[in-house]
């Protein structure tokens, strides 16, 4: 299969449970949201300049990083035609840890059934985002322990829908709330959860956003 790649890097995983950890990111072009907060939206342009590859290419460039994590993210990787074939490939492997950024419209099913399984940060588009209608729930069902659910949060009100869904779904994958970068105060969702006493969830800032300036593509 041809997939088209906008950006392939290693960097450091800026954000979930591996935050930190270096990581060799392929970033797909094309997504099916148009979030209002997207700091990636040149990525999903027509005109946005990409790298065809292949499953093989893209597994060679992975191997001879020498990195064992990767993250395929986007735009949104689960759109991708022919992704499953990539997964297959990547999967095999039981040397990679596979994770998926996937914006949470897209059910994870076929997805979950690998051997060497992937994990999935999934996210729930919050009032902020304008997308929340495209949100597919089932996948809380799905998703475990191995996997990751963000809310983004920009004001108070996105924060109070994250804990009406916690509450409804009480999903089984890890919970984080991460800022809208500019838009709400890290100090404002730590007392809210403090307050709340919503001992599942975990604050994330963006690491790369820290290290690197807030627009830097690459990392």
């Amino acid at each position: 299969m041809n997939y088209n790649v906008c950006e392939k890097f290693i960097s450091i995983n800026g954000e979930g449970r591996n935050a930190g950890s270096p990581a060799v990111f392929i970033r797909f072009k094309g997504c099916n949201l148009k979030c209002s907060y997207c700091d990636t939206e040149w990525a999903n342009k027509k005109n946005t300049p990409c790298e065809v590859m292949t499953e093989d290419d893209i597994y060679k460039y992975i191997k001879e990083s020498g990195i064992v994590r990767v993250t395929l993210t986007g735009g949104e990787p689960l759109i991708q035609k022919g992704i499953d074939i990539l997964l297959e490939k990547l999967c095999s492997d039981d040397s990679l840890k596979i994770e998926i950024e996937t914006n949470g419209s897209v059910s994870i099913g076929e997805f979950i059934n690998y051997k060497n399984r992937p994990s999935f940060t999934l996210d729930y588009k919050t009032p902020i985002s304008g997308m929340e209608d495209k949100m597919l729930v089932s996948n809380y069902e799905l998703a475990d322990e191995r996997d990751t659910l963000k809310f983004v949060c920009g004001h108070t009100d996105d924060l109070e829908k994250a804990r009406y869904i916690i509450n409804k779904y009480k999903p089984k994958a890890k919970i984080y709330f991460s800022p809208v970068f500019g838009s709400i105060e890290p100090r404002t969702m730590a007392e809210f959860i403090i307050k709340n006493k919503m001992n599942n969830v975990s604050l994330q800032i963006q690491l790369h956003k820290v290290i690197w300036e807030s627009d830097k593509r690459g990392v």
